[in-house]
């Protein structure tokens, strides 16, 4: 039979700011990535993000990314490789430690905006990542772009690396996904959006947005629910898969 994982980016809240809709997408996906306060989340949210986590026996990852709330992480910065070593350190220990006081292990690391964009070509800064996840966290799953320079540094320092593809973005025809400023980057339509779901898990194929069919490899599915109409889309996703005969389970034990 074959598992896949359902992972989706929570914990975005920041003192009284409120985003995203945490509790009811965490009854839908099978894996967590939890900001870790450099781009999103502070440690109250942390903290409240992990526990509920654990009520609904979802698999726990840290998303660390760019110093940068400003921007949600999501603007390119410069840094060195000991620079990003050591900021993943920083953030993964700091999950890592909220997991463990709610008696549970940190299941996977996945990069967040441009950091993780940036490391699926520059394989320095992919490097960089990966050394910091195996020092703060040698037993977690690095968690990246399907193809990228990530997956090959996870092999490179010795962790697991797990391929993410997703639902609701186009794809350019070397397998890395369309910059969200140009035309083609979301798949707004359930539509087109599900069938390709599929197609990816069962077939290993996806449509990029020139028309040609590309290979891909899929152990986790990253969605967002962040929306009402969004997290509909979440369950229709899951139960759609279902159907399929896919098993839906944590990204752990897709890679066991």
């Amino acid at each position: 039979m074959i598992k896949v994982d359902l992972n989706s980016d929570i914990g975005e809240s920041f003192g009284t700011y409120k985003l995203g809709l945490d509790t009811e997408v965490l009854k839908h996906v099978t894996s967590a990535n939890i900001a870790c306060g450099f781009h999103a989340g502070d440690f109250m949210v942390m903290e409240k993000t992990v526990d509920i986590a654990v009520q609904n026996n979802v698999g726990i990852g840290a998303h660390p990314g760019f110093p940068d709330l400003q921007g949600f992480g999501r603007r390119q910065m410069k840094l060195t490789p000991q620079e990003v070593k050591n900021l993943i350190i920083y953030q993964v220990g700091a999950l890592a430690a909220f997991a463990r006081a709610a008696g549970k292990s940190l299941q996977h690391v996945k990069a967040h905006g441009a950091l993780y964009n940036m490391a699926a070509k520059d394989p320095a800064l992919a490097e960089a990542i990966a050394a910091g996840v195996k020092a703060a966290a040698p037993d977690a799953i690095l968690l990246g772009l399907a193809g990228s320079e990530m997956v090959q540094a996870a092999k490179k320092v010795g962790l697991k690396g797990a391929q993410e593809v997703f639902a609701d973005r186009g794809y350019n025809p070397d397998g890395t996904l369309v910059p969200r400023s140009q035309p083609g980057a979301m798949v707004h339509d359930p539509k087109i959006a599900i069938p390709r779901v599929i197609r990816m898990v069962t077939e290993g194929k996806v449509t990029a947005i020139n028309g040609e069919d590309i290979d891909i490899c899929a152990d986790s599915i990253c969605v967002h629910g962040d929306n009402p109409e969004a997290l509909e889309f979440v369950h229709n996703i899951r139960t759609a898969l279902e159907d399929a005969g896919v098993k839906v389970v944590p990204l752990g034990e897709v890679m066991a």
